[in-house]
């Protein structure tokens, strides 16, 4: 799924007005909901430091589309790829074979053409990367949600978790956050959203067979 210079501009340029419009409307008007036509065969992976809100955003997101058919298989969360590793998703000791299970699941989903919701911090670019060559060798299209939660907020939300993991931790990602946003217009995804407040936002996906500049 090759891209040539002008789509980049053309995506760059998308990139930028979504971020403006989605922030705008979240803080003009709580609630609003944003209506997306995606391929079945669409990963959609969501980018934030822990505490952001990236996995009760996806829950909400596939229990909101129950009656199309959305499952809550077709989330794949890293943090759940460790419990199913050690029985622990918070330990860290096993990230590696975490992952390696994290991408594996995702690759066979892929293989499939299921629609599949990546759910990681993925704020490190190799990360990403590795996630956008799967779905170009798949023939995939890409759409990414960056959650873009000030520090104090996402650091609020983790102490009301089961699993906290820590301020130094979230602020470690908070910090990673402005090189994510520098660079995610030039990796290549197919659309990209930022948002400050997922609670408010309420996105609206339906599934076509096609998209257009998509070849299926």
């Amino acid at each position: 799924m090759r891209r040539n210079r002008y789509d980049m501009r053309r995506i760059y340029a998308c990139a930028l007005y979504q971020r403006k419009e989605i922030i705008a409307m979240e803080r003009a008007e709580h609630h609003k909901r944003l209506e997306l036509l995606l391929p079945q065969r669409t990963l959609l992976v969501l980018c934030g430091p822990a505490g952001s809100g990236k996995s009760t955003f996806a829950r909400r997101l596939i229990k909101g589309h129950k009656k199309q058919g959305f499952r809550s298989t077709m989330i794949i969360s890293s943090d759940t790829c460790r419990a199913l590793v050690c029985d622990d998703e918070t330990n860290q000791q096993v990230n590696r074979d975490g992952f390696d299970l994290f991408y594996y699941i995702i690759n066979k989903r892929m293989l499939q053409g299921r629609f599949t919701i990546a759910d990681s911090t993925a704020l490190q670019g190799w990360a990403r990367q590795r996630l956008l060559d799967m779905a170009q060798r798949h023939n995939y299209y890409t759409c990414i949600i960056v959650f873009d939660v000030p520090l104090e907020k996402s650091v609020k939300q983790d102490k009301q978790r089961e699993r906290i993991v820590g301020e130094d931790v979230i602020a470690y990602h908070t910090n990673l956050m402005q090189q994510v946003l520098q660079t995610l217009p030039e990796e290549g995804w197919n659309r990209i959203f930022i948002i400050d407040e997922p609670s408010t936002i309420n996105i609206d996906i339906r599934l076509s067979i096609a998209i257009t500049g998509v070849s299926q």
